[in-house]
């Protein structure tokens, strides 16, 4: 696995909690700065292999950030990509230009920002301290203490189930990194070989197993925890990189949410890749139906014919293609759309309870769904919504909360200036509609419907009825 380190300098979390959540994931040392002061520092505390720049910074640009590099002596090596918005114009502009040697244009997929990062690193990095690969230490090193961390006398505490993680994790890509190295030669062959004799390896993998057990003669590997001191999307990515087979299961109890209903959701594994998500309690909202209409693949009226005759033993899915109210393509998107939609809302989840079985005997809607997600894509956009949703929340914090048309603003803005969507919300805002009324009648999601709302009020179209004070 790549040992080099990059720094990622922007002014926006979601890009840094993005970036880093794959690099890492890739192989490489993370670290992140949100300005280029801050970056700067960074930098000349620990020298990078790579600089990921952002151009348009509070503070100080990228190439103002650039020219402090370039002056230097230790970081005016050091290759910078530079990422913007604006990467047709600006990057073409200063590649070559001061450090500058690639641009990526932002958004981005997981898979572009590590290939231009490996690429970029291959071609103008310089591994520091002369080591030729970060192998050496890690087959040195920590093959005993691997073992140590993942045999059933790991340590206990509040941190151990993400050590543990952590040392399967580390054992996974030392053992791939040593037996796919091909310029193993000599003696430091020999001693990767003696050291992952068929005895050491079967005791790690033993160790390893074991650290994933709920307990004495549990036959399936197993995870569990608080979603508080274990983020999901952390649960999330390791079972992709594992290539799991199995079900997660999330949920979270009526004190922890604020509709008062619990909420659960199994989200169905097969070789790191999500193949279904099944859910109760999250409304409405999150079933296929909806999913539908928006593609227009079936309309409003016809999916309330099918639902007053539908057979409650035969799975939806299934009965609408088999009446021809849609194609599988069709259903397959919307069911895609709603696994992915799903874990954007656990995603928001600070509190509750997770826990993973693994399973090579998956639900047969699972195996037939068949959906194939890659999960790097999905935490991108479910960290972008989640960025959003601190800033909505600010506004609409009550989904019992009630609005009034500003009947006046209304008519001097002009309803040319709304899309059709915010044109259906605000026809449901009538001074007696809940926000939940809003989002049940709209068929919407509750963040498209919370987003419009946050529009409408932020061009002060509605707003917030207030309860009267008695006196």
């Amino acid at each position: 696995m790549p040992t080099e380190s990059v720094l990622v300098i922007d002014d926006s979390p979601t890009i840094l909690k993005v970036v880093q959540l794959v690099l890492t994931k890739a192989g490489f040392k993370v670290q992140t700065a949100s300005d280029g002061e801050e970056g700067i520092a960074r930098a000349n505390e620990s020298r990078p292999s790579l600089i990921l720049l952002d151009f348009v910074m509070p503070k100080m640009n990228g190439y103002q950030v650039c020219r402090a590099l370039a002056d230097s002596t230790e970081l005016k090596d050091v290759p910078v990509v530079l990422m913007s918005a604006k990467g047709d114009q600006v990057g073409e502009r200063f590649v070559k230009v001061m450090g500058i040697v690639d641009y990526i244009t932002k958004p981005f997929s997981p898979e572009a920002i590590t290939a231009v990062v490996q690429h970029t690193i291959a071609k103008y990095g310089k591994r520091s301290n002369g080591e030729t690969s970060g192998l050496l230490p890690i087959g040195q090193k920590s093959v005993e203490e691997l073992h140590e961390a993942t045999s059933p006398r790991a340590p206990t505490g509040p941190n151990a189930f993400a050590r543990r993680l952590d040392a399967v994790a580390a054992f996974r890509e030392a053992l791939a990194e040593a037996l796919s190295y091909d310029e193993l030669v000599g003696d430091l062959g020999d001693r990767i070989r003696n050291g992952l004799d068929d005895a050491m390896l079967e005791r790690l993998l033993e160790g390893a197993s074991r650290a994933f057990s709920t307990g004495p003669g549990d036959d399936g590997a197993a995870l569990g925890g608080n979603l508080a001191q274990v983020p999901i999307a952390e649960v999330l990515t390791l079972l992709q990189q594992q290539r799991q087979w199995g079900i997660l299961s999330v949920s979270r109890t009526a004190e922890h949410q604020p509709q008062g209903d619990e909420q659960h959701i199994e989200i169905i594994w097969k070789q790191g890749k999500v193949e279904l998500v099944f859910a109760t309690g999250l409304g409405e909202e999150f079933l296929v139906g909806r999913y539908l209409i928006d593609q227009h693949a079936l309309s409003r009226a016809d999916l309330e014919l099918f639902l007053k005759s539908r057979s409650p033993s035969k799975p939806i899915g299934e009965q609408l293609v088999k009446l021809n109210y849609c194609t599988e393509a069709e259903l397959k998107a919307a069911l895609s759309r709603q696994a992915a939609e799903r874990i954007y809302e656990v995603l928001r989840w600070p509190a509750g309870r997770f826990a993973f079985a693994a399973t090579h005997e998956l639900p047969p809607l699972a195996i037939d769904a068949a959906l194939g997600l890659d999960i790097d894509g999905v935490l991108m956009e479910g960290f972008r919504r989640v960025d959003e949703w601190h800033l909505i929340e600010r506004e609409v914090d009550d989904f019992d909360a009630i609005y009034l048309r500003n009947e006046e603003a209304v008519q001097n803005v002009g309803k040319a200036r709304l899309t059709r969507e915010e044109l259906a919300i605000l026809e449901l805002v009538n001074g007696k509609h809940t926000v939940k009324d809003i989002v049940r009648q709209s068929r919407m999601g509750s963040f498209e419907v919370s987003k419009m709302l946050f529009r409408l009020l932020s061009i002060k179209l509605i707003r917030r009825r207030v309860a009267p004070v008695a006196v």
